[in-house]
């Protein structure tokens, strides 16, 4: 393809885009450590593509860098959506790595594994300028009101950036899907269990819809 050609055809995506909506979306999966992050974009991902993202732990802080997967088209009848996938590390108000030695990791190890924690915190902000909207993911049998979600869900409203709340872990027998819906109604809670999952073609006809919207304009 010639550069005229790219121009013209780049040109008709972005008028298309302004008629019709995106077609093609770059979504991060946020929230705090252990929610389920990694186990979703992982059914995400192989739902679609048959792969997996990464591997999961129940160590927190499994995810310390942020890892992608593009080019996934969901569909749902006659609706679809390409996105790339970018499942960023555990957000938290403060990593300590005595927590790390309960898990028979020597000191060494965990003041090791702390630091990437962090500065695992610090990319996964980073990426929110890089995509187009959230997946935020959180544990329906926990509290909502916590530090950490009010954080980052005030950080994703301040960057006009959209959001569903992926309430996780519906398959445990404590979970409260509509405690989320109560907390947060101002943005789409879709209960899912990313393990087993249950409720995953509602998240993605939610997805398609809410994220294939026109491109977002960024706040200054």
């Amino acid at each position: 393809m010639g550069l005229l050609d790219r121009f013209r055809f780049s040109s008709l995506g972005r008028f298309l885009e302004k008629i019709f909506g995106r077609r093609h979306a770059r979504i991060g999966i946020y929230g705090p450590p252990n929610v389920g992050k990694t186990t979703l974009a992982n059914r995400i991902a192989r739902d679609w593509s048959g792969e997996i993202i990464g591997s999961v732990s129940d160590i927190p802080h499994e995810t310390r860098r942020a890892r992608a997967k593009s080019n996934i088209r969901i569909e749902n009848g006659n609706s679809s959506l390409t996105i790339d996938i970018v499942d960023t590390p555990g957000i938290t108000t403060k990593v300590d790595f005595r927590d790390f030695l309960n898990y028979g990791m020597d000191e060494e190890e965990a003041r090791r594994r702390a630091k990437e924690a962090t500065e695992g915190v610090i990319e996964a902000i980073r990426w929110l300028d890089d995509v187009d909207g959230v997946l935020l993911v959180m544990d329906s049998t926990q509290d909502p009101f916590t530090q950490v979600n009010v954080t980052i869900l005030g950080n994703l409203e301040a960057r006009n950036l959209p959001v569903i709340i992926a309430a996780n872990k519906i398959d445990l027998e404590e979970a409260s899907p509509a405690t989320l819906k109560t907390a947060f109604p101002q943005h789409p809670v879709v209960p899912i269990s990313a393990l087993t999952g249950h409720n995953m073609d509602m998240l993605y006809s939610k997805m398609i819809e809410h994220f294939g919207k026109k491109k977002r304009r960024r706040s200054k």
